[in-house]
């Protein structure tokens, strides 16, 4: 109950503020845009990088959590593609290659930037950033050139594999998140040091990052509705609260300690609810637009009692 009350619920009240926000109509949709872009660009970026550039690169990079959660993330986009198929029995709609991928994205993709980092950092403190840090890395490696490479395949036939592949590695290599990681451990293998000004000013907006990134989320959320495609949103929300922590709780100590902090974030993130990048991948490329927005709104909804539950369970508080 106290992890409920220290850390669940001023994370989800943050999400609802934002919610409300956009519901009462204090903020536009172009307030959506605005934010998104600020967390994306500068706020997460900042903070990624200014806290691995002062970490030493041996407490950084774990390539033991890093393939065991690629299993587990691997896995469950297999899982998700899966139930496209046996939806698509069900109710007679047709089920390609970029609606399976689409859905193995929802039922993979945790919001491990936006609400697992600010999640993490409550939770565990700084400790906790690194290997958080790192799930953000194996989720957008295995979902996003995985998933879009196989979008691709689809959509853009006949451009071949490896063109496609290319595509989708460039979409990884040009999002500033993995990119400031990547840059924080350079510096910090290098060991560049970082003058005071610059490092005042790497605190001052990174500690933006985590309020900003949690209000987006709920101003996301708030014009969002769910009219159709259930039956795919509902297989994505169990594979994504309930499967996904099940197989990292399986998989994870074949590969790290679950005692450990790096353990107990994997586990956390592994729990987290369908990312908006499923949403907006979908409409980028106008396929199975209105279920993976479902997707997004039912695991959030519904994230409240599992992560919670969770960090009751990993007696965090």
């Amino acid at each position: 109950m106290q992890a409920i009350l220290n850390v669940a619920l001023p994370i989800f009240g943050v999400i609802l503020a934002g919610y409300l926000a956009g519901r009462w109509r204090i903020l536009g949709g172009e307030s959506t845009a605005a934010l998104n872009a600020f967390v994306s660009y500068f706020a997460l970026p900042v903070l990624f990088f200014g806290t691995l550039a002062r970490t030493p690169v041996a407490a950084v990079l774990d390539p033991a959590l890093m393939l065991g959660f690629g299993v587990v993330v691997l896995a469950t986009f297999l899982l998700g593609m899966a139930t496209t198929r046996l939806v698509s029995r069900v109710t007679g709609k047709g089920g390609g290659l970029a609606a399976m991928s689409l859905q193995g994205i929802a039922a993979s993709w945790g919001n491990v930037g936006y609400m697992g980092v600010p999640l993490c950092l409550a939770a565990f403190g700084e400790g906790g950033l690194p290997p958080a840090m790192l799930t953000v890395i194996v989720t957008a490696i295995v979902a996003m050139v995985i998933g879009v490479m196989l979008i691709e395949l689809e959509v853009a036939a006949g451009h071949g594999p490896l063109r496609t592949f290319l595509r989708a590695a460039f979409n990884v290599a040009r999002n500033p998140l993995p990119v400031s990681i990547a840059l924080g451990i350079v510096v910090s293998a290098v060991g560049l040091p970082i003058p005071t000004p610059v490092e005042k000013w790497l605190d001052l907006l990174g500690a933006a990052a985590a309020p900003c990134a949690l209000f987006a989320i709920g101003l996301f959320l708030s014009d969002k509705s769910i009219r159709s495609g259930l039956a795919e949103a509902g297989c994505a929300t169990v594979i994504k609260l309930l499967l996904q922590p099940l197989a990292a709780w399986l998989v994870l100590p074949l590969f790290i300690d679950l005692t450990s902090v790096p353990g107990k974030v994997a586990l956390l993130m592994a729990a987290l609810p369908t990312a908006a990048n499923a949403f907006v991948l979908a409409k980028q490329f106008d396929i199975a637009v209105e279920q993976n927005s479902a997707s997004v709104l039912l695991s959030t909804a519904f994230s409240v009692i599992t992560v919670s539950a969770l960090l009751v369970l990993l007696r965090v508080s």
